[in-house]
């Protein structure tokens, strides 16, 4: 499986990306996608909305399942991949580029230390 080091990770397979201003892009992980199968249908947050850590904020559809997914951090969608309405499959192809979620401006950046780095990750899933 594919983890670059740049990033950041959760249990929820997600990865965040951290960008200026206290901005994080956020989608999920090759090892997730494909555990998922081939994406069908993904349930986008609204621009604008604030998510607290945990909460539920869009769905992805597979072949396979529906997964939720949940924010690990806390934050305003500030941005999300409208690309994924006409073409989730982004999200198989591209998981990492492409196929991200949305971006998120931190309501504490300070919450970003509770995330895993890499080697933690890759841990996480070879376990």
């Amino acid at each position: 499986m594919n983890v670059p080091e740049d990033l950041l990770y959760c249990e929820d397979h997600q990865w965040l990306r951290p960008e200026t201003g206290e901005r994080v892009r956020l989608g999920i992980t090759d090892y997730a996608q494909d555990a998922l199968g081939d994406v069908a249908f993904v349930d986008l947050p609204t621009a604008g909305t604030t998510v607290s850590a945990g909460e539920a904020f869009g769905e992805v559809e597979s072949t396979k399942s529906v997964t939720e997914l949940f924010t690990p951090v806390e934050g305003e969608v500030v941005e999300v991949n409208d690309a994924l309405e006409s073409s989730p499959g982004r999200i198989n192809e591209d998981p990492y580029g492409d196929g991200w979620i949305c971006v998120l401006a931190l309501a504490r950046p300070e919450s970003l230390n509770v995330l895993m780095g890499p080697e933690a990750y890759r841990a996480l899933i070879d376990a």
